[in-house]
């Protein structure tokens, strides 16, 4: 059975585990209060480095789960998204609204990706 490694572990949750070939990142939030633009170059720029700790990067990415805290900042998360994401390695991808961990708080990216 493939070993499990947790990294940045807390009493509540890790920031990543690594289960095998796979890798799972907790929700990454940005600055509370900053705009949509900037919390999702935020969210990504602590996905790029919690992948490269963990021995791969955003081309290794299977699954990315984005939470909204306003549906309407839709465009605006995926002009920055679409900018991020390497050609021809787009994710599986969902993208909903929820109420997220506090009001400030407007883009929660949730990744899934394989060892490089």
């Amino acid at each position: 059975m493939a070993e499990i490694i947790r990294k940045h572990t807390g009493a509540r949750m890790s920031q990543v585990v690594i289960h095998g070939d796979t890798i799972y990142l907790a929700g990454q939030v940005g600055t509370e209060g900053a705009s949509v633009t900037q919390q999702t170059r935020d969210c990504l720029a602590a996905v790029d480095k919690l992948l490269a700790e963990a021995g791969s990067d955003k081309s290794h990415m299977l699954q990315a789960t984005i939470w909204l805290a306003d549906m309407a900042d839709f465009a605006e998360m995926n002009a920055v998204w679409d900018a991020w994401v390497p050609e021809g390695a787009a994710p599986t991808r969902a993208c909903g609204e929820a109420k997220l961990a506090a009001p400030g708080y407007t883009v929660e990216v949730i990744i899934v990706a394989a060892k490089a």
